[in-house]
Order: C-alpha cells, then structure tokens, then sequence
C-alpha cells in the first residue's frame, strides 16, 4: 500500500477494502475478544433507516458477537458543517435514546466528543503527520460541504478525517464498520497510524473497515436518506407518521414491480427495505407484489417496517421515560472513555519525548 489516503472512487482500494473486511469477518466468527470497534454518529437530528440498515444493526451484532464495542456522540463535530449547532445537549440525548432502544447497552461504551480532553488532544501531533493537500483531497470532506451548501470549507471540516483519526485510534479501536462512502476516513486513519509508528515507535494499529452488509438507502426522494435532507424514515416515528411519508417515496411509472437497482432504483430500494425487514429475499418480493404496482409495493413496504421496529419503538419509549438512565449510561461511557484517552495520550507523549514529569 502507498502512503497516500486512497478514495473510495478507487476500485483498487475498493477491492483491497472488501478483502480486509472479509478477513475480518473470518476472525470476528472465531476470536471477537481480538476487536475493539469504534463508530459513532453527529447529534444533529433523528437517526433513520438509513442509519440502521447501513450501520446500526452491525454495531448491535458486533456487540452481541462479544467484540469490545466504543460508540462516540461526536457533538464537537457537529460545527464542522454549520455555524450553530442548535440543542446540542438535548439531540446528544435523542441520539444516545435511539441507541439503546436499538439495542446498544452497557456491554458497549458510549462516550461524548467533548467530555474526553485527552482525545482531542491527539489531534496535534496527528496533524503533523498529514499535509494540506492530503485532507483537500478527501472525497468525502467535499461531498459533505456540498450536501451542506458550503462553498468555503472551515479549518474544522478540512482537518474532519483527523478528528476521526483520533476519535478511532485514542482507544487502539482495530475495527471500524462502515459504508463505503467512509472509506477515505479510515484510509486517512490508516496513514496516520503507519506515519505515527514509523516516526515514533509502534504505538496504534491500522484499523480496518468492516462494510456493512446492508449497503446504502435511499430517501423519500430517490437520494441518499439523510437527516440533512428531510427525505428520511426516523426510527423514533410511529407506525401512522412511518404510514404517512412512505406514501410521498418515490417510485416510476411501470406499475409491475420488479428489484433491479440499476435501472429502477427507487422501487429497488423500497423492496429492499421490506426485504431486509422480512428477513427475505427482495427478488422474491418483488415477485409477491407482481402487478400490483406502487401502491401495493408502498403498503407491503410499511406493514413490514412497523412490524420490524415495533419493538425497538416500544423501548424508546420506556427509557425515554427513564432519563436517569441515559444519563447513568453517558456517565460510565465518559468515565471509561477518560481513562483509557488519558493513558493512550501518556502514551503518545513518552513516544515524542515529551513526557516531563521523572
């Protein structure tokens, strides 16, 4: 591998990516004590199928696996894109909400961006290992100011890849699960832990990205669902506010319903969703509906998300009535996450002889 952060447009890295991530997968079956995983969300509004299906249900699974699993509410990360960041305190807790009602609990660390001094603190020698053109380079720096509009990146957006450097790397995480519009960010990640071991001494790993089975979803719109966007499913909604806007989803004007994501994406999209919350096949369900057309594909679609996530819906409601326990959880989560960012940065200063106090 060379020393440049690879993108994801590259099919080479792509496919280098794919393999590590099924080597991964191999280990992960027989020997997940082996992996520490760090993921995590910006609190900046509702999380969604998308972020499920992409991401979510992977965390729980790795967790259940036995896999030592940290999850960060990024909340200094949420600036990187706006000049406010609204109810930062009260969305960290409908993030943190969501994550258990999906499954997410104490076996997992859970820790806020700002509430670990030692974390950021990484992100000055990190950002001598990596030049500007690097970070200008980034796919996924661009593709997110222009989502957001912007057309001047801030000195916090460009350095976001190192951030999560940090983020990943202050716990030594080894294994990061991801979609493959991420995978700049890890390679980032990546380069910054080879650099850092070859200037100062084997210190962190080369974490790898593990894709997530489930792949990307698209909105109401036909785009990428997005909270940004307002073309999102929210995991918190009922099953009559989930009835009312699958309505508005896009479809296409061939009333029989067939999967065939390459030329009929938005109808391949809602019967994927139905399919993986069927536990199905989607060509198979496509084939149930037949003639039946967007209407019927729209109804199957909603019977099979409300009765998938009924349950997750009935235990955010008990533990959002239950804020002492959000809170116990954040507690831990940030004690534990201190701890450990407090000794990887003992570390790093020893490494860099800076370590002054004997």
């Amino acid at each position: 591998m060379t020393d440049q952060p690879e993108t994801s447009g590259t099919s080479a890295t792509f496919r280098a990516a794919e393999q590590r991530s099924a080597a991964v997968e191999e280990r992960l079956a027989a020997h997940p004590e082996q992996f520490r995983m760090l993921t995590g969300d910006r609190p900046t509004g509702a999380l969604h199928l998308g972020h499920y299906f992409g991401s979510l249900a992977n965390r729980v699974r790795l967790q259940d696996s036995g896999a030592d699993c940290w999850v960060i509410v990024a909340d200094y990360q949420v600036i990187t894109d706006r000049e406010t960041g609204g109810d930062i305190r009260g969305s960290v807790r409908e993030l943190l909400t969501d994550y258990l009602a999906a499954g997410i609990d104490e076996r997992s660390t859970v820790f806020t961006h700002s509430a670990v001094p030692a974390l950021n603190q990484l992100l000055l020698p990190f950002l001598s290992l990596v030049s500007v053109a690097e970070l200008q380079r980034n796919p996924t720096v661009k593709e997110e100011a222009a989502s957001a509009g912007i057309s001047s990146i801030s000195g916090l957006m460009l350095t976001y890849p190192v951030h999560q450097a940090a983020d990943i790397l202050f716990c030594k995480g080894n294994v990061v699960p991801v979609g493959k519009d991420q995978l700049p960010h890890i390679e980032q990640t990546r380069v910054v832990a080879r650099r850092f071991n070859e200037r100062y001494g084997v210190t962190f790993p080369e974490p790898d990205a593990l894709l997530s089975p489930g792949g990307s979803v698209l909105g109401l719109d036909g785009t990428k669902m997005s909270k940004s966007r307002s073309n999102a499913v929210e995991l918190r909604m009922s099953a009559d506010e989930t009835a009312k806007v699958l309505k508005k989803a896009r479809t296409d004007s061939d009333r029989h319903i067939t999967f065939d994501p390459a030329t009929r994406p938005e109808v391949s999209n809602l019967v994927q969703l139905a399919a993986w919350c069927e536990g199905s096949d989607p060509v198979t369900v496509a084939e149930e509906i037949g003639d039946g057309g967007g209407g019927a594909l729209k109804t199957r679609v909603t019977d099979a998300v409300n009765t998938y996530f009924a349950p997750l819906r009935a235990r955010r409601t008990e533990i959002a009535a239950d804020p002492s326990y959000v809170d116990e959880v954040m507690r831990r989560g940030n004690d534990r996450a201190n701890q450990v960012a407090d000794a990887t940065l003992a570390e790093v200063r020893d490494r860099m002889g800076m370590s002054y106090s004997r």
